[in-house]
């Protein structure tokens, strides 16, 4: 098997309220979670590592703006299409279901555990 691109889904503003002690914690199990997809020889991204810089640099000013709300699900989307695979980490999270969403309709495979991930 070689190396796939996956990107990884989950909270991270969910259950938040905008508490930014919260939303490190989920941007904390997203980037846990990356560490071990890459540990199993693959290459993983998170969306807002993209989509934050991004939005800072066309002029955010706070999570939630409306710059910041036109970068962050269309940047994940577009970085969907670059994947070979979604792996969804466990909590609620709209964006990171409708990221499932749009990788069912392009025929991404879809983990739901790091178990299903093959090392490379």
């Amino acid at each position: 098997m070689a190396a796939e691109l996956i990107l990884i889904a989950g909270p991270y503003r969910s259950g938040t309220q905008g508490d930014e002690t919260l939303i490190a914690r989920n941007l904390h199990r997203l980037e846990a979670a990356a560490l071990q997809v890459y540990q199993r020889g693959h290459v993983p991204v998170i969306g807002e590592w993209l989509a934050l810089p991004l939005a800072k640099a066309a002029g955010s000013k706070y999570l939630g703006d409306e710059i910041s709300e036109s970068m962050l699900y269309p940047v994940a989307h577009r970085l969907i299409a670059q994947c070979d695979a979604i792996y969804r980490i466990e909590g609620e999270s709209k964006g990171a279901d409708k990221d499932i969403e749009v990788a069912e309709q392009r025929g991404l495979k879809i983990y739901r555990s790091l178990a299903e991930i093959e090392p490379v």
